[in-house]
């Protein structure tokens, strides 16, 4: 897979994933900075989607459901074959990783962070 295409796959993915909320923040996962990394590799002609990815508390009661949501709307996608989840807790996550576009929803919503 060429860079270009690693990386029209990859905001592909990113765009994806921008569909699934957290239950409790109005924010999708990516731009609650949920979303550590995002890689692919390829062997014998099927596309491996890897993501690491946190949550905003390590005993979050959803975290099944989360991760179950993220392996299920990447692997939905045309171009990959399967997707794998790896649930990281270091770094821990803080609303410094929120994005900017995340805390524009947050700040309209009444927050301030």
């Amino acid at each position: 897979m060429t860079k270009e295409v690693e990386e029209k796959l990859k905001e592909a993915v990113i765009e994806n994933i921008k569909t699934i909320y957290d239950p409790e923040i109005p924010i999708n996962l990516y731009d609650l900075g949920l979303i550590y990394d995002i890689k692919f590799e390829e062997e014998n002609n099927y596309t491996y989607c890897l993501i690491d990815m946190t949550l905003t508390a390590p005993g979050c009661s959803v975290s099944d459901m989360l991760v179950d949501q993220v392996k299920f709307i990447v692997k939905s996608m045309d171009q990959i074959d399967e997707a794998y989840v790896n649930l990281v807790f270091d770094p821990p996550w803080d609303i410094d990783k929120i994005s900017e576009e995340g805390k524009d929803i947050l700040a309209a919503n009444g927050t301030i962070i």
